[in-house]
């Protein structure tokens, strides 16, 4: 009989050791629920949180059912952590064993009291492990934000990112809309995202008041809290809404929504998502700010070459063409007049040309083209890549000014009928694209827009030859007209 209790004590210090073995907080609450119910020949232990926002857990248990006598004995013993109250040991059922015992209940304490000492250590290991996930995932954001080319992308890495770091279902961008809401623009998800991307917050929501106070909205569960109003709240539970605000200017909202059902988001982690929102707007502020130079120099750049373009060499190009003129008129030159004619009239050519490069050089790289103008020039250079060279456009009149879009869209179809089908021909070497708002119907009716292709591809037997414009009669020329 006296030797009874040395069983029990060493199966306390095996509970006592297992507890400590486990760095994480779960597995070392698994342990002490493990071990309680082993020490105690318990059927059922439990362990309730009373904070479980703090750990971001409400409950672990034993496997196993639930015992089934609503008389079953059951045992509580409390759980502290530094002075401060946990949560509650519960253990019920002792099949055939009887009810709990004062030794028990003391072994349980003994337990409770050094389970307290490892629970600590596990919570300060925790927070140390999402403190360097999230720095190392604010500092990999900032490198990869001054890097990327363009916004969309710098947004998808913000979002993507903080979906991981999370442990969240999606990662969402929202940016202000003209109406004064709030409208998803970047989306990233584990599963379809369909319907997500455009989805707006509707302005007057007192979410909507928060976040433009630049103040973060924490939810317990988006699909039934009133103050949501998305039509895509239903898909998420607990979820995280933080303002991205640098210098005092919003930039938009970053929110992490968690699926339905899934635990809460811990005190913990509300606070570094905050901070991982705050260095993130940073560094989009920094790298638009960096696109920005580039863009600048960009167009520096392109200022410079323009104006060497125009001050220098359309200069030259134009007296040199006053010479030829000039040479015709005098005495004796009727043997090389129509020589001097010919390179005056690819002088005058050379020089549309140029002053073409020259406004191509003045519109914005990252821009689609504006204009008729822009909008020929970026079929050519489209026709290049299949030609094998650069058509010549040759504009003459205020081409983006008199001619409506509704004529332009024509003309361009049938200018790209035309590329396609000079693209076609055989031993190809030169296409002429002509736009001209400055002519007449042939009948000396309304005004209108001439559009004029040349190439000197090989023509289909049985097509017909158009001398043009002084183009040759060997290769096929392409003519369009329409009235503005």
């Amino acid at each position: 009989m006296t030797a009874q209790p040395a069983p029990r004590l060493t199966r306390l210090l095996e509970a006592v050791l297992e507890v400590g073995t486990d760095l994480g907080l779960r597995g070392t609450l698994q342990h002490l629920v493990d071990g309680a119910a082993e020490l105690t020949g318990a059927d059922r232990a439990a362990l309730a949180m009373l904070d479980p926002s703090r750990d971001g857990l409400a409950e672990i248990r034993t496997p196993g059912p639930e015992p089934v006598a609503a008389t079953a004995p059951r045992l509580r013993v409390p759980i502290h952590v530094r002075d401060e109250a946990f949560g509650e040991l519960r253990l019920a059922g002792r099949a055939g064993a009887g009810p709990f015992t004062a030794e028990d209940e003391q072994l349980l304490r003994v337990l409770a009291a050094q389970a307290g000492i490892s629970i600590g250590n596990a919570r300060l290991y925790e927070t140390a492990r999402q403190r360097e996930r999230w720095i190392e995932g604010a500092a990999a954001v900032t490198t990869a934000l001054l890097t990327e080319e363009s916004a969309d992308d710098a947004l998808t890495t913000v979002a993507e990112r903080a979906r991981l770091l999370a442990d969240a279902s999606a990662g969402v961008i929202l940016h202000p809309t003209a109406e004064g809401g709030m409208g998803i623009v970047t989306a990233s998800t584990l599963d379809d995202p369909g319907g997500i991307v455009g989805a707006t917050i509707a302005p007057g929501s007192p979410v909507l008041e928060q976040l433009l106070g630049g103040e973060p909205v924490f939810l317990t569960d988006s699909a039934t809290d009133a103050r949501m109003t998305t039509h895509v709240r239903h898909r998420f539970g607990p979820s995280m809404m933080l303002p991205l605000q640098a210098n005092g200017r919003l930039i938009g909202t970053l929110a992490l929504p968690r699926r339905r059902g899934e635990r809460q988001y811990t005190d913990l982690e509300r606070r570094l998502a905050t901070q991982f929102a705050s260095q993130a707007a940073l560094a989009l502020v920094l790298a638009d700010a960096r696109r920005g130079r580039e863009r600048l120099a960009v167009y520096e750049d392109r200022d410079r070459i323009a104006r060497d373009l125009h001050d220098l060499v359309v200069q030259r190009l134009f007296a040199t063409g006053m010479m030829l003129e000039s040479t015709q008129r005098r005495d004796g030159a009727e043997d090389v007049r129509d020589i001097l004619a010919r390179a005056a009239d690819e002088l005058r050519s050379t020089v549309q040309e140029v002053r073409t490069a020259i406004f191509a050089l003045q519109q914005p790289p990252a821009d689609p083209p504006t204009g008729l103008r822009g909008r020929v020039l970026r079929e050519t250079a489209s026709a290049a890549a299949r030609l094998g060279f650069a058509p010549s456009a040759h504009f003459r009149g205020a081409v983006d000014t008199r001619v409506p879009d509704r004529v332009a869209g024509h003309l361009l179809t049938t200018l790209r009928r035309a590329l396609t089908d000079a693209t076609a021909r055989a031993a190809v070497s030169r296409v002429e694209v002509t736009v001209d708002a400055t002519g007449a119907a042939a009948d000396g009716g309304r005004d209108g827009v001439r559009l004029t292709v040349f190439d000197d591809g090989e023509r289909e037997e049985g097509g017909e030859r158009e001398e043009h414009a002084g183009h040759p009669a060997d290769g096929t020329t392409v003519t369009w007209w329409s009235p503005l």
